[in-house]
């Protein structure tokens, strides 16, 4: 597999969700560097607080746990870090560890408060985890976990060719857009843009004013 990036081309991992939540979002928090806090987004950062610990390992009927990895990917032109990735015990299909007998099979769970969601953005988030480790271990992943802080439940998530498609879909976008230094204007309100922290930055409804503008302006233009 041929690297598409350097290091220094490498965008956050963690933007793929806001990217996938909204463009616009995404463009004003890794672009334009715009960042504002709301009681969900403090919620949100507790939580993580709480697992981030890249020192803690635990081992323990036959699954290895580790908090706060490392992860990247050349292919995609992602950086970041998994929440825990686990190492299950298995008899084939896996990887050997340092220091461990046996094969292991990486399984990636990402921490969100909250519930589960109708949407696939935090399923894009991990089956993107997954695919680093993949890059990086060179193993295969089937599925992984998404653990919600308010049912305390864990949801399987399986890495189907669909989902990451998706992912593929989403890096190419955001590093287009991150190239070229663009910020996408507002097409519509939607209901989800109350609970967005950056709602007063991104004043939806002046955006699609300017929209309904330009589409003006090329219109004529297009008529002469």
């Amino acid at each position: 597999m041929i690297d598409r990036f350097n290091d220094e081309d490498l965008l956050a991992l963690s933007g793929i969700q806001h990217f996938a939540f909204c463009p616009r979002q995404w463009a004003l928090i890794h672009i334009e560097k715009q960042w504002t806090e709301n009681l969900l987004t403090v919620e949100g950062k507790q939580l993580h607080e709480r697992v981030d610990n890249p020192d803690f390992f635990e081992a323990r009927g036959g699954i290895l746990t580790t908090r706060s990895v490392s992860l990247a990917s050349y292919t995609l032109g992602f950086y970041g870090v998994a929440d825990i990735v686990e190492f299950h015990a298995v008899k084939e299909k896996g990887i050997r560890l340092h220091g461990r007998e046996g094969i292991w099979k990486p399984i990636p769970v990402e921490y969100k408060r909250g519930k589960p969601k109708k949407d696939i953005i935090d399923e894009v988030q991990l089956c993107t985890q997954a695919m680093c480790l993949e890059e990086m271990l060179l193993t295969k992943i089937e599925h992984g976990y998404l653990f919600y802080g308010e049912t305390r439940h864990r949801e399987k998530v399986t890495f189907d060719v669909g989902l990451r498609g998706k992912v593929a879909d989403f890096a190419e976008q955001m590093h287009i857009l991150y190239e070229k230094q663009f910020t996408p204007l507002a097409t519509k309100k939607e209901k989800s843009c109350k609970a967005c922290s950056l709602v007063d930055v991104c004043l939806p409804k002046l955006g699609i004013k300017q929209t309904k503008v330009v589409n003006y302006i090329r219109k004529y233009v297009e008529q002469e």
